[in-house]
Protein backbone atom coordinates (compact mmCIF):
# COMPACT_ATOMS: atom_id res chain seq x y z
CA UNK A 1 0.00 0.00 0.00
CA UNK A 2 1.46 3.07 -0.78
CA UNK A 3 2.41 5.42 2.52
CA UNK A 4 0.46 8.99 2.08
CA UNK A 5 2.61 11.43 3.23
CA UNK A 6 0.32 14.02 5.04
CA UNK A 7 2.30 17.46 4.14
CA UNK A 8 2.84 16.11 0.30
CA UNK A 9 -1.10 15.62 0.29
CA UNK A 10 -2.25 19.34 1.86
CA UNK A 11 0.94 20.79 -0.36
CA UNK A 12 -1.01 19.26 -3.41
CA UNK A 13 -4.64 20.33 -2.20
CA UNK A 14 -2.85 24.12 -1.70
CA UNK A 15 -2.86 23.86 -5.45
CA UNK A 16 -5.93 24.87 -7.64
CA UNK A 17 -5.77 22.06 -9.72
CA UNK A 18 -6.44 19.19 -7.24
CA UNK A 19 -10.08 20.11 -7.36
CA UNK A 20 -12.41 19.41 -10.01
CA UNK A 21 -14.40 22.91 -9.48
CA UNK A 22 -12.96 26.76 -9.68
CA UNK A 23 -11.64 28.24 -6.66
CA UNK A 24 -10.78 31.34 -5.12
CA UNK A 25 -6.78 31.96 -4.63
CA UNK A 26 -5.00 31.82 -2.06
CA UNK A 27 -6.51 28.58 -0.89
CA UNK A 28 -6.48 28.95 2.81
CA UNK A 29 -5.33 26.30 5.39
CA UNK A 30 -6.24 26.06 9.06
CA UNK A 31 -5.25 23.43 11.19
CA UNK A 32 -5.46 22.11 14.89
CA UNK A 33 -4.28 19.73 16.50
CA UNK A 34 -6.21 16.80 14.98
CA UNK A 35 -7.06 18.28 11.46
CA UNK A 36 -6.35 20.26 8.46
CA UNK A 37 -9.33 22.26 6.60
CA UNK A 38 -8.42 23.90 3.10
CA UNK A 39 -10.84 26.68 1.95
CA UNK A 40 -11.02 27.00 -1.30
CA UNK A 41 -13.87 29.57 -1.52
CA UNK A 42 -17.44 27.68 -1.96
CA UNK A 43 -16.00 24.72 -0.28
CA UNK A 44 -13.87 23.86 2.70
CA UNK A 45 -12.04 20.29 2.99
CA UNK A 46 -11.52 18.74 6.28
CA UNK A 47 -8.71 16.12 6.28
CA UNK A 48 -8.02 14.33 9.54
CA UNK A 49 -4.34 13.70 11.05
CA UNK A 50 -3.30 10.62 11.65
CA UNK A 51 -2.84 11.03 15.33
CA UNK A 52 -3.75 9.31 18.46
CA UNK A 53 -4.45 11.15 21.93
CA UNK A 54 -6.17 7.92 23.65
CA UNK A 55 -9.68 10.18 23.66
CA UNK A 56 -9.38 10.27 19.98
CA UNK A 57 -7.63 7.72 17.24
CA UNK A 58 -7.18 8.69 14.13
CA UNK A 59 -4.06 6.69 13.85
CA UNK A 60 -5.47 4.12 10.59
CA UNK A 61 -6.93 4.72 6.93
CA UNK A 62 -9.87 2.30 8.54
CA UNK A 63 -10.13 4.50 11.60
CA UNK A 64 -10.53 8.08 9.43
CA UNK A 65 -12.66 6.81 7.01
CA UNK A 66 -14.61 5.39 9.47
CA UNK A 67 -14.71 8.74 11.63
CA UNK A 68 -14.97 10.97 8.46
CA UNK A 69 -18.42 9.13 7.62
CA UNK A 70 -19.50 9.69 11.32
CA UNK A 71 -18.82 13.41 11.04
CA UNK A 72 -21.01 13.60 8.42
CA UNK A 73 -23.88 11.28 9.63
CA UNK A 74 -24.05 12.84 13.07
CA UNK A 75 -23.48 16.23 12.00
CA UNK A 76 -26.62 16.21 9.38
CA UNK A 77 -29.12 16.78 12.61
CA UNK A 78 -27.79 20.23 13.07
CA UNK A 79 -26.13 21.19 10.13
CA UNK A 80 -27.00 19.45 6.90
CA UNK A 81 -26.76 21.82 4.00
CA UNK A 82 -22.58 22.32 5.72
CA UNK A 83 -21.92 18.76 5.41
CA UNK A 84 -21.79 17.04 1.58
CA UNK A 85 -20.44 14.45 1.46
CA UNK A 86 -16.78 11.95 2.11
CA UNK A 87 -14.36 11.53 -0.83
CA UNK A 88 -11.25 9.29 -1.38
CA UNK A 89 -8.35 10.47 -2.08
CA UNK A 90 -6.04 8.26 -4.58
CA UNK A 91 -2.57 8.16 -5.13
CA UNK A 92 -1.22 7.30 -9.18
CA UNK A 93 1.67 8.69 -10.82
CA UNK A 94 2.99 10.16 -7.93
CA UNK A 95 0.40 12.44 -7.63
CA UNK A 96 -2.54 12.85 -5.56
CA UNK A 97 -6.10 12.50 -6.58
CA UNK A 98 -9.39 13.50 -5.44
CA UNK A 99 -11.73 10.73 -6.57
CA UNK A 100 -9.31 9.40 -8.99
CA UNK A 101 -8.78 5.80 -10.01
CA UNK A 102 -5.53 4.36 -8.50
CA UNK A 103 -5.45 2.86 -4.79
CA UNK A 104 -7.21 4.92 -1.83
CA UNK A 105 -4.65 6.78 0.59
CA UNK A 106 -6.84 8.74 2.14
CA UNK A 107 -10.22 10.39 2.55
CA UNK A 108 -11.83 14.31 2.88
CA UNK A 109 -14.90 15.55 4.00
CA UNK A 110 -16.39 17.93 1.80
CA UNK A 111 -17.82 20.59 3.52
CA UNK A 112 -19.82 24.14 2.06
CA UNK A 113 -17.65 26.81 3.09
CA UNK A 114 -19.65 30.08 4.87
CA UNK A 115 -18.12 33.08 6.14
CA UNK A 116 -16.05 33.45 9.24
CA UNK A 117 -18.63 36.67 10.33
CA UNK A 118 -21.23 33.63 9.88
CA UNK A 119 -19.96 32.13 13.53
CA UNK A 120 -21.58 33.56 16.59
CA UNK A 121 -18.07 33.62 17.95
CA UNK A 122 -17.29 36.15 15.10
CA UNK A 123 -20.73 38.10 15.56
CA UNK A 124 -20.08 38.20 19.43
CA UNK A 125 -16.90 39.85 19.11
CA UNK A 126 -18.33 42.82 16.60
CA UNK A 127 -21.23 43.37 19.21
CA UNK A 128 -23.86 41.90 16.97
CA UNK A 129 -25.21 38.90 18.88
CA UNK A 130 -28.41 39.93 20.72
CA UNK A 131 -31.22 38.71 23.32
CA UNK A 132 -32.64 37.63 19.77
CA UNK A 133 -30.38 35.79 18.74
CA UNK A 134 -29.42 33.88 22.02
CA UNK A 135 -33.64 33.02 22.27
CA UNK A 136 -33.78 31.75 19.26
CA UNK A 137 -30.75 29.31 20.08
CA UNK A 138 -32.75 28.10 22.81
CA UNK A 139 -35.37 27.04 20.68
CA UNK A 140 -32.88 25.11 18.32
CA UNK A 141 -30.94 23.54 20.71
CA UNK A 142 -34.26 22.34 22.41
CA UNK A 143 -35.45 21.36 18.74
CA UNK A 144 -31.87 19.40 18.48
CA UNK A 145 -32.44 17.38 21.51
CA UNK A 146 -35.83 16.39 21.32
CA UNK A 147 -34.60 14.56 18.01
CA UNK A 148 -31.29 13.47 18.98
CA UNK A 149 -31.01 9.73 19.34
CA UNK A 150 -31.29 7.62 23.06
CA UNK A 151 -31.83 3.85 24.00
CA UNK A 152 -30.51 1.83 26.68
CA UNK A 153 -27.08 1.74 25.48
CA UNK A 154 -26.53 5.53 25.11
CA UNK A 155 -28.71 5.89 28.63
CA UNK A 156 -26.05 4.07 30.31
CA UNK A 157 -23.90 6.77 29.95
CA UNK A 158 -25.80 8.70 32.57
CA UNK A 159 -25.07 6.49 35.29
CA UNK A 160 -22.71 8.13 38.33
CA UNK A 161 -19.35 5.57 37.53
CA UNK A 162 -19.28 6.77 33.98
CA UNK A 163 -20.45 10.44 34.42
CA UNK A 164 -17.54 11.28 37.39
CA UNK A 165 -14.86 9.49 35.42
CA UNK A 166 -14.27 12.78 33.05
CA UNK A 167 -14.14 14.72 36.00
CA UNK A 168 -11.81 12.29 38.22
CA UNK A 169 -9.69 12.56 35.22
CA UNK A 170 -9.90 16.29 35.03
CA UNK A 171 -8.74 16.58 38.48
CA UNK A 172 -5.66 14.26 37.95
CA UNK A 173 -4.62 15.92 35.04
CA UNK A 174 -4.23 19.15 36.58
CA UNK A 175 -3.01 18.48 40.04
CA UNK A 176 0.28 19.60 38.48
CA UNK A 177 -1.23 23.20 37.97
CA UNK A 178 -1.37 24.00 41.46
CA UNK A 179 0.42 27.21 42.15
CA UNK A 180 0.19 27.76 39.09
CA UNK A 181 -2.93 29.49 37.02
CA UNK A 182 -4.80 26.93 40.01
CA UNK A 183 -4.78 27.66 43.23
CA UNK A 184 -5.32 24.88 46.35
CA UNK A 185 -8.07 26.15 47.73
CA UNK A 186 -10.10 26.18 44.23
CA UNK A 187 -9.19 22.56 43.51
CA UNK A 188 -9.93 21.47 46.97
CA UNK A 189 -13.38 23.41 46.85
CA UNK A 190 -14.05 22.34 43.32
CA UNK A 191 -13.42 18.80 43.48
CA UNK A 192 -14.87 18.56 46.76
CA UNK A 193 -18.07 20.34 45.51
CA UNK A 194 -18.33 17.60 42.32
CA UNK A 195 -17.71 14.66 44.98
CA UNK A 196 -20.25 15.28 47.13
CA UNK A 197 -22.74 16.30 44.41
CA UNK A 198 -21.73 12.49 42.93
CA UNK A 199 -22.41 11.15 46.35
CA UNK A 200 -25.50 13.29 47.51
CA UNK A 201 -27.72 13.18 44.44
CA UNK A 202 -27.58 9.21 43.45
CA UNK A 203 -31.56 9.71 42.17
CA UNK A 204 -31.17 12.81 40.92
CA UNK A 205 -29.25 11.00 38.04
CA UNK A 206 -31.25 8.03 38.06
CA UNK A 207 -34.23 10.33 37.33
CA UNK A 208 -31.73 11.99 34.54
CA UNK A 209 -31.97 8.43 32.67
CA UNK A 210 -35.36 7.42 33.47
CA UNK A 211 -36.84 10.66 31.93
CA UNK A 212 -34.52 9.39 29.02
CA UNK A 213 -32.64 13.49 29.24
CA UNK A 214 -29.38 11.08 27.96
CA UNK A 215 -28.95 11.45 24.61
CA UNK A 216 -27.08 11.55 21.93
CA UNK A 217 -26.08 15.14 22.13
CA UNK A 218 -23.20 17.72 20.73
CA UNK A 219 -20.99 17.64 22.73
CA UNK A 220 -18.96 20.68 22.09
CA UNK A 221 -21.57 23.25 21.83
CA UNK A 222 -19.59 26.82 22.50
CA UNK A 223 -20.03 30.03 20.16
CA UNK A 224 -17.28 28.46 17.97
CA UNK A 225 -19.70 26.12 16.55
CA UNK A 226 -22.31 27.69 16.10
CA UNK A 227 -23.28 29.97 12.76
CA UNK A 228 -26.08 32.05 11.35
CA UNK A 229 -26.09 31.50 7.95
CA UNK A 230 -28.89 32.45 5.39
CA UNK A 231 -31.56 33.47 8.11
CA UNK A 232 -30.73 29.81 9.79
CA UNK A 233 -28.58 29.10 13.13
CA UNK A 234 -26.73 25.46 12.69
CA UNK A 235 -25.12 23.74 15.07
CA UNK A 236 -21.79 22.27 13.38
CA UNK A 237 -18.86 20.46 14.38
CA UNK A 238 -20.25 17.93 16.76
CA UNK A 239 -18.35 15.34 18.76
CA UNK A 240 -17.64 12.47 16.46
CA UNK A 241 -14.94 10.49 17.98
CA UNK A 242 -15.56 9.72 21.48
CA UNK A 243 -19.12 7.89 22.45
CA UNK A 244 -18.49 9.42 26.32
CA UNK A 245 -18.29 13.22 25.38
CA UNK A 246 -21.19 12.98 23.12
CA UNK A 247 -23.66 10.47 24.99
CA UNK A 248 -24.47 12.61 27.70
CA UNK A 249 -27.07 14.37 29.65
CA UNK A 250 -28.87 17.26 27.63
CA UNK A 251 -27.74 20.07 30.40
CA UNK A 252 -24.03 18.94 29.31
CA UNK A 253 -24.72 20.52 26.11
CA UNK A 254 -26.75 23.66 27.10
CA UNK A 255 -23.66 24.32 30.00
CA UNK A 256 -21.63 24.01 27.34
CA UNK A 257 -23.08 27.42 25.58
CA UNK A 258 -23.94 28.95 29.01
CA UNK A 259 -20.57 28.74 30.47
CA UNK A 260 -18.76 30.05 27.38
CA UNK A 261 -21.37 33.42 27.13
CA UNK A 262 -20.34 34.10 30.94
CA UNK A 263 -16.67 33.30 30.33
CA UNK A 264 -16.86 36.41 27.45
CA UNK A 265 -18.54 38.58 30.82
CA UNK A 266 -22.58 38.52 29.23
CA UNK A 267 -24.50 36.83 32.21
CA UNK A 268 -27.35 38.57 30.71
CA UNK A 269 -27.27 37.03 27.41
CA UNK A 270 -25.77 33.34 29.07
CA UNK A 271 -29.71 33.92 30.86
CA UNK A 272 -31.46 34.48 28.17
CA UNK A 273 -30.39 31.24 26.15
CA UNK A 274 -31.12 29.34 29.42
CA UNK A 275 -33.99 30.29 29.96
CA UNK A 276 -35.58 30.19 26.00
CA UNK A 277 -34.50 26.72 25.83
CA UNK A 278 -36.01 25.27 29.72
CA UNK A 279 -39.28 27.08 28.82
CA UNK A 280 -39.19 25.08 25.41
CA UNK A 281 -37.88 22.01 26.63
CA UNK A 282 -40.01 22.91 30.34
CA UNK A 283 -36.94 20.57 31.70
CA UNK A 284 -36.44 23.03 34.74
CA UNK A 285 -35.76 20.25 36.89
CA UNK A 286 -32.85 19.29 34.47
CA UNK A 287 -31.11 22.54 35.94
CA UNK A 288 -30.20 20.79 39.33
CA UNK A 289 -27.35 19.18 37.56
CA UNK A 290 -26.58 22.24 35.58
CA UNK A 291 -24.14 23.77 37.99
CA UNK A 292 -22.42 20.49 37.66
CA UNK A 293 -21.91 20.64 34.31
CA UNK A 294 -21.08 24.33 34.18
CA UNK A 295 -18.15 23.32 36.43
CA UNK A 296 -17.03 20.86 34.09
CA UNK A 297 -16.85 22.53 31.24
CA UNK A 298 -15.10 25.54 32.68
CA UNK A 299 -12.61 23.02 34.02
CA UNK A 300 -11.75 21.14 30.69
CA UNK A 301 -11.35 24.68 29.03
CA UNK A 302 -8.64 25.59 31.98
CA UNK A 303 -6.81 21.95 31.86
CA UNK A 304 -6.45 22.27 27.89
CA UNK A 305 -5.22 25.95 27.79
CA UNK A 306 -3.44 24.35 30.81
CA UNK A 307 -1.49 22.24 28.40
CA UNK A 308 -0.18 24.75 26.18
CA UNK A 309 2.20 25.50 29.57
CA UNK A 310 3.92 22.31 28.96
CA UNK A 311 4.60 22.87 25.17
CA UNK A 312 8.15 23.88 24.34
CA UNK A 313 7.18 24.84 20.60
CA UNK A 314 4.84 27.50 22.77
CA UNK A 315 6.61 30.45 22.52
CA UNK A 316 6.87 32.67 26.29
CA UNK A 317 4.42 35.12 25.25
CA UNK A 318 1.76 32.73 24.11
CA UNK A 319 2.42 30.82 27.74
CA UNK A 320 1.54 34.11 29.55
CA UNK A 321 -1.41 34.70 27.89
CA UNK A 322 -2.33 30.51 28.43
CA UNK A 323 -1.59 31.03 31.89
CA UNK A 324 -3.92 34.15 32.51
CA UNK A 325 -7.01 32.51 30.68
CA UNK A 326 -6.40 29.12 32.12
CA UNK A 327 -6.26 30.83 35.72
CA UNK A 328 -9.79 32.45 34.32
CA UNK A 329 -11.39 29.51 33.82
CA UNK A 330 -10.25 27.50 36.89
CA UNK A 331 -11.65 30.66 38.81
CA UNK A 332 -14.97 29.99 36.54
CA UNK A 333 -15.19 26.47 37.48
CA UNK A 334 -15.08 27.37 41.24
CA UNK A 335 -17.43 29.90 41.34
CA UNK A 336 -19.73 27.72 39.83
CA UNK A 337 -19.34 25.33 43.00
CA UNK A 338 -20.06 27.87 45.50
CA UNK A 339 -23.50 27.82 47.42
CA UNK A 340 -25.56 30.95 46.86
CA UNK A 341 -28.52 31.78 48.86
CA UNK A 342 -32.05 31.25 46.34
CA UNK A 343 -35.22 33.16 46.76
CA UNK A 344 -38.66 33.37 45.20
CA UNK A 345 -40.31 36.12 43.74
CA UNK A 346 -43.74 35.94 42.20
CA UNK A 347 -44.91 37.75 40.00
CA UNK A 348 -48.66 39.20 39.81
CA UNK A 349 -51.26 40.89 37.83
CA UNK A 350 -53.97 41.01 35.41
CA UNK A 351 -53.24 39.97 31.39
CA UNK A 352 -51.16 42.96 29.82
CA UNK A 353 -50.29 44.24 32.94
CA UNK A 354 -46.26 43.63 31.91
CA UNK A 355 -45.15 40.74 34.18
CA UNK A 356 -43.53 38.91 31.58
CA UNK A 357 -41.81 41.95 30.56
CA UNK A 358 -41.01 42.57 33.91
CA UNK A 359 -39.78 38.73 34.72
CA UNK A 360 -37.49 38.65 31.84
CA UNK A 361 -35.49 41.81 33.04
CA UNK A 362 -35.47 40.76 36.14
CA UNK A 363 -33.99 37.25 35.29
CA UNK A 364 -31.44 38.95 33.30
CA UNK A 365 -29.95 41.13 36.12
CA UNK A 366 -29.98 38.86 38.57
CA UNK A 367 -29.26 35.27 36.69
CA UNK A 368 -33.00 33.94 37.55
CA UNK A 369 -35.16 31.29 35.93
CA UNK A 370 -38.22 32.73 34.80
CA UNK A 371 -41.21 30.15 34.93
CA UNK A 372 -44.01 31.37 32.67
CA UNK A 373 -47.66 29.43 33.99
CA UNK A 374 -48.72 29.78 30.36
CA UNK A 375 -45.52 26.94 29.39
CA UNK A 376 -46.38 25.09 32.71
CA UNK A 377 -49.97 24.77 31.60
CA UNK A 378 -49.14 23.97 27.82
CA UNK A 379 -46.15 21.63 29.15
CA UNK A 380 -48.81 19.94 31.68
CA UNK A 381 -51.56 19.60 28.66
CA UNK A 382 -49.09 18.25 26.13
CA UNK A 383 -49.54 20.86 23.50
CA UNK A 384 -46.90 23.08 21.47
CA UNK A 385 -46.20 26.51 23.04
CA UNK A 386 -47.38 28.24 20.53
CA UNK A 387 -51.06 26.47 19.80
CA UNK A 388 -54.30 28.04 21.22
CA UNK A 389 -54.99 26.06 24.51
CA UNK A 390 -58.92 25.49 24.27
CA UNK A 391 -60.91 25.90 27.34
CA UNK A 392 -60.38 22.19 28.33
CA UNK A 393 -57.05 23.84 29.69
CA UNK A 394 -58.52 26.10 31.65
CA UNK A 395 -60.55 24.93 34.34
CA UNK A 396 -60.05 25.20 37.82
CA UNK A 397 -58.47 21.52 38.47
CA UNK A 398 -55.89 22.48 35.48
CA UNK A 399 -55.13 25.50 37.09
CA UNK A 400 -54.72 24.00 40.43
CA UNK A 401 -52.10 21.68 38.50
CA UNK A 402 -50.35 24.52 37.13
CA UNK A 403 -49.96 26.50 40.13
CA UNK A 404 -48.90 23.41 42.52
CA UNK A 405 -45.72 22.63 39.32
CA UNK A 406 -44.88 26.33 39.68
CA UNK A 407 -44.20 26.35 43.52
CA UNK A 408 -42.98 22.91 43.31
CA UNK A 409 -40.41 23.87 40.85
CA UNK A 410 -39.64 27.13 42.53
CA UNK A 411 -38.99 25.47 45.87
CA UNK A 412 -37.02 22.48 44.56
CA UNK A 413 -35.06 25.62 42.23
CA UNK A 414 -35.03 27.85 45.15
CA UNK A 415 -33.31 25.36 47.76
CA UNK A 416 -30.78 24.71 45.06
CA UNK A 417 -29.58 28.70 45.41
CA UNK A 418 -31.71 29.73 41.98
CA UNK A 419 -33.36 33.20 41.94
CA UNK A 420 -36.60 31.68 40.53
CA UNK A 421 -39.47 33.93 39.09
CA UNK A 422 -43.24 32.50 39.22
CA UNK A 423 -44.31 34.26 36.30
CA UNK A 424 -48.37 34.32 36.65
CA UNK A 425 -51.23 36.16 37.64
CA UNK A 426 -51.27 34.91 41.69
CA UNK A 427 -54.54 37.05 42.03
CA UNK A 428 -56.22 34.52 44.59
CA UNK A 429 -54.99 34.86 48.21
CA UNK A 430 -54.96 30.85 48.34
CA UNK A 431 -52.10 30.58 45.90
CA UNK A 432 -50.02 33.57 47.17
CA UNK A 433 -50.23 32.23 50.58
CA UNK A 434 -49.61 28.88 49.87
CA UNK A 435 -46.51 30.08 48.35
CA UNK A 436 -45.61 32.22 51.69
CA UNK A 437 -45.84 29.26 53.99
CA UNK A 438 -43.82 27.00 51.31
CA UNK A 439 -40.71 30.04 51.67
CA UNK A 440 -40.93 29.96 54.93
CA UNK A 441 -41.04 26.71 55.35
CA UNK A 442 -38.00 26.23 53.40
CA UNK A 443 -36.09 29.37 54.86
CA UNK A 444 -36.54 31.09 51.08
CA UNK A 445 -36.91 34.53 50.79
CA UNK A 446 -39.52 35.85 48.74
CA UNK A 447 -40.70 38.77 47.22
CA UNK A 448 -44.16 39.56 45.40
CA UNK A 449 -43.99 42.18 42.39
CA UNK A 450 -47.49 43.55 41.60
CA UNK A 451 -47.39 44.65 37.89
CA UNK A 452 -50.14 47.50 37.25
CA UNK A 453 -51.33 49.78 34.73
CA UNK A 454 -54.74 51.43 33.85
CA UNK A 455 -57.34 49.70 32.23
CA UNK A 456 -57.18 50.78 28.56
CA UNK A 457 -53.49 50.08 28.78
CA UNK A 458 -53.74 46.43 29.22
CA UNK A 459 -56.99 46.38 26.76
CA UNK A 460 -54.41 47.81 23.95
CA UNK A 461 -51.05 45.49 25.10
CA UNK A 462 -53.51 42.67 24.52
CA UNK A 463 -55.29 43.56 21.41
CA UNK A 464 -51.39 43.93 19.98
CA UNK A 465 -50.03 40.56 20.94
CA UNK A 466 -49.19 38.57 18.78
CA UNK A 467 -46.56 35.25 18.71
CA UNK A 468 -46.54 34.78 22.29
CA UNK A 469 -47.73 31.92 24.04
CA UNK A 470 -49.91 33.18 26.51
CA UNK A 471 -53.80 32.78 25.33
CA UNK A 472 -55.55 35.62 27.39
CA UNK A 473 -57.11 37.90 25.38
CA UNK A 474 -58.73 41.95 25.82
CA UNK A 475 -62.33 39.94 26.31
CA UNK A 476 -60.97 38.31 29.51
CA UNK A 477 -60.23 41.42 31.55
CA UNK A 478 -63.64 42.41 32.99
CA UNK A 479 -64.07 38.35 34.39
CA UNK A 480 -60.55 38.95 35.81
CA UNK A 481 -60.66 42.22 37.23
CA UNK A 482 -64.15 40.94 39.00
CA UNK A 483 -62.14 37.56 40.49
CA UNK A 484 -58.94 39.25 41.56
CA UNK A 485 -58.41 39.12 45.94
CA UNK A 486 -56.61 41.99 47.54
CA UNK A 487 -53.78 41.47 49.48
CA UNK A 488 -54.37 40.41 52.83
CA UNK A 489 -52.44 42.53 55.73
CA UNK A 490 -50.00 39.18 56.40
CA UNK A 491 -48.97 39.64 52.52
CA UNK A 492 -48.40 43.49 52.34
CA UNK A 493 -44.94 43.15 53.58
CA UNK A 494 -44.07 41.34 50.49
CA UNK A 495 -45.36 43.44 48.15
CA UNK A 496 -44.44 45.69 45.71
CA UNK A 497 -46.22 47.53 43.53
CA UNK A 498 -44.89 48.34 39.94
CA UNK A 499 -46.20 50.48 37.26
CA UNK A 500 -45.71 49.33 34.52
CA UNK A 501 -46.80 52.02 31.95
CA UNK A 502 -43.18 54.40 33.55
CA UNK A 503 -39.21 52.32 33.10
CA UNK A 504 -38.53 49.54 35.07
CA UNK A 505 -35.20 50.14 36.19
CA UNK A 506 -35.55 52.92 38.70
CA UNK A 507 -38.67 51.30 40.20
CA UNK A 508 -36.45 47.36 40.79
CA UNK A 509 -33.36 49.14 41.84
CA UNK A 510 -34.03 47.83 45.17
CA UNK A 511 -34.98 44.53 44.35
CA UNK A 512 -31.92 43.85 41.93
CA UNK A 513 -29.81 45.20 44.76
CA UNK A 514 -30.57 42.44 47.32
Amino acid sequence: MAQVSIPALVQQMLQPGFYPHAVTEPIQLMQTHVSYVLLTGNYAYKLKKPVNFGFLDYSTLEKRQHFCQEELRLNQRGAGELYLEVLPVTFMEEQYHLQGTGETVEYLLKMRQFPQEALFSTLFEQEKLNETHLKDLGGVVAQYHAQAETNDYIRSFGEIPKVRAAFDENYEQTQKYIGGPQTQVQFEETKQYTDNFFAEHPELFASRIHNQYIRECHGDLHLRNIALWHDKIMLFDCIEFNEPFRFVDVMYDVAFTVMDIEARQRKDLANVFLNAYAEQTGDWEGLQVLPLYLSRQAYVRAKVTSFLLDDPGVPVTVKEEAAKTASDYYKQAWEYTQPKQGQLILMSGLSGSGKSTTARYLASQLGGIHIRSDAVRKHLSGIPLLERGGNEIYTSEMNQKTYTRLLALGIILANQGWTVILDAKYDKQELRQEAIAQAEKYQIPLEIIQCTAPVEVLQERLLKRTGDIADATAELLESQLKQIEPFTDTEKPYVKILDTTVPLQAQLKAVIRQ
